[in-house]
């Protein structure tokens, strides 16, 4: 793997001629709009980088003429707090992207799912969705865009829990296939998809797909937000250049005595000091959300493990029994390992436990429970056994 280096963009809140551009857009075929998407390389920017332009077009084919684009805006991850900033600064953009989406997918109505501690941000979310509607009516293109709110779940945050609140049920997983692009929200065909995922769609329309894809690398196309937190002298929200190393995000945002990085978030995985150099931030090495989270030699990763599982097993929704019971027997062991009620040689058969429920867990809230916990077991042991 050979890093990009660390460059800062000015992407997502480049400021643009809205108007222009979706009449754009709404004079292409929908496969020209896809086509477009597909050749930036585009993958979802909410962490899990399933490739847009294909899940666009998945949606597309479906032969239902009642499909809907959703955007994901329950951002829950703990250290994630860049979709805000984008909302309260470019929602025209995400308004704009939904649009183009639905012109690609032929839909004509989408949701916003909107985290519920964001809820101040709706006035001037509605002015600006005002001023949308009417500027797309006189382009001559019909799409209606709609707010639901969250109620904190963390849960909510998977697609298809998503979907169920929406529809005025309890917010749990449901079982895949069938997936979102054939039986989504109300059982419709559906896409789904990162507010920033939606903005830089908008932005390759804008640019072309030739100059998106001169940005990033190979496997990871393009730019990133990132909230960055921590132990730094310059914490907030940066627009970098996908393809650096860890050890060039340090170098710009550490203060100097960074032990370990926690890319992506409670449900990412912790970089130590030694893997720095050779740990690329990108789909290639260890993708993010967007959250990053710096930590020091003042912190104890014994407390951060604490801090997550404590967190998962509050957030777990309880529907499936590898995270309920797991992610419970997870903080349970850690404790016990470090009151030395159990030997140290017990993390060893948490971390298989752990590794069962990658495997055994419904959603993803149980499958990334691992990726913290393996990663700082495996490279802080010491500080969770003394």
């Amino acid at each position: 793997m050979k890093s990009k280096g660390l460059t800062k963009v000015d992407l997502i809140f480049e400021s643009i001629d809205a108007k222009e551009v979706l009449a754009k857009a709404f004079s292409m075929t929908p496969e020209e709009i896809i086509n477009q998407v597909l050749e930036s390389g585009l993958k979802g920017r909410g962490g899990a980088g399933f490739p847009t332009g294909m899940k666009w077009k998945f949606t597309a084919a479906e032969k239902d003429p009642e499909k809907y684009i959703v955007c994901n805006a329950d951002e829950g991850e703990p250290g994630t707090f860049k979709d805000r900033e984008i909302l309260d600064r470019v929602v025209y953009k995400v308004y704009g992207g939904m649009a183009i989406a639905g012109k690609a997918m032929g839909a004509k109505k989408g949701y916003i799912y909107l985290r519920g501690e964001y809820r101040f941000l709706l006035p001037q979310l509605y002015l600006e969705l005002h001023k949308f509607q009417k500027m797309i009516a006189e382009i001559g293109y019909d799409f209606t865009i709609e707010y639901r709110m969250g109620s904190g779940a963390y849960i909510c945050g998977e697609e298809s829990a998503l979907f169920e609140s929406i529809e005025g049920f309890r917010g749990e997983p449901r079982n895949k296939p069938p997936y979102p692009t054939t039986s989504g929200l109300f059982s419709k065909p559906t896409s789904i998809n990162n507010v920033e995922t939606l903005v830089t769609a908008m932005m390759i329309i804008a640019k072309g797909p030739q100059e998106y894809v001169k940005l990033g690398t190979k496997d990871s196309r393009g730019s990133k937000v990132f909230s960055i937190s921590g132990d730094t002298p310059i914490p907030g929200i940066f627009e970098l250049e996908l393809g650096m190393t860890v050890q060039e995000f340090v170098n710009e945002f550490g203060d100097g005595d960074t032990k370990a990085v926690q890319v992506g978030g409670a449900s990412g995985f912790c970089v130590p000091r030694k893997k720095f150099e050779d740990t690329i931030i990108g789909f290639e090495g260890v993708p993010t959300g967007g959250s990053m989270k710096l930590f020091n030699s003042s912190r104890s990763m014994y407390n951060v493990l604490h801090n997550y599982l404590d967190f998962f097993t509050e957030e777990s929704c309880g529907q499936c029994t590898p995270c309920r019971v797991g992610c419970q027997q997870l903080l349970k062991g850690v404790e016990k390992v470090k009151k030395g009620e159990a030997k140290s040689t017990y993390l060893n058969e948490l971390v298989k436990l752990a590794d069962t429920m990658k495997v055994a867990s419904k959603c993803g809230l149980g499958q990334s429970v691992g990726n913290a916990f393996r990663s700082i077991v495996e490279n802080f042991r010491e500080e969770i056994i003394y």
